[in-house]
């Protein structure tokens, strides 16, 4: 029988293949997001976004988050929900999604609703409160690119939310 864990990190492993499609495809290919003046509140949307996520796959891949700790966890999930839904309205206000684009914005929530629920299977939240180290494993090093690549695009988000800061000024 696979474990919650392991569910937990193939979940996590989707959510970081389809979260990479949708920004190098949609948000980089076609629609060229970090050129565009109007499209800065959604960059730094982004930017945020891809925080929490180095968080996740970082967080999530390397550790067992037991007991109190548990809620820190929850929190960032919380969080993240709560800037793709901003963002989700952003986006609306501002362009014409591709199709593509919503199907896969779809499929990224639906899997990160899977995450959450896995991460209840698991049971961390009744353990007692520890930081326990994931055994290292392929996927856990997958997890582990996924997280420092989405800090990198994080700061390089940011880096164009300041510079379309500048550009609207001008």
């Amino acid at each position: 029988m696979v474990s919650a864990e392991t569910v937990l990190a193939y979940l996590l492993a989707a959510q970081g293949l389809m979260g990479a499609g949708d920004t190098l495809v949609n948000h980089e290919l076609l629609e060229r997001l970090p050129r565009r003046v109007e499209a800065r509140r959604e960059i730094g949307l982004h930017s945020i976004r891809e925080a929490l996520y180095a968080l996740i796959f970082i967080g999530l891949g390397c550790f067992q988050w037991h007991g109190a700790l548990f809620i820190a966890v929850a929190i960032i999930l919380l969080a993240e929900v709560a800037v793709d839904a901003i963002d989700e309205w952003t986006e609306n206000q501002i362009r014409v999604l591709p199709q593509n684009e919503r199907i896969l914005h779809f499929f990224l929530v639906l899997n990160l609703g899977a995450i959450a629920l896995s991460l209840v299977f698991a049971g961390w939240h009744d353990q007692p409160t520890a930081l326990v180290m994931r055994g290292p494993d392929w996927l856990s090093w997958l997890l582990l690119f996924f997280g420092a690549a989405s800090a990198a695009w994080a700061v390089r988000d940011f880096v164009a939310w300041r510079r379309l800061a500048n550009a609207r000024r001008l």
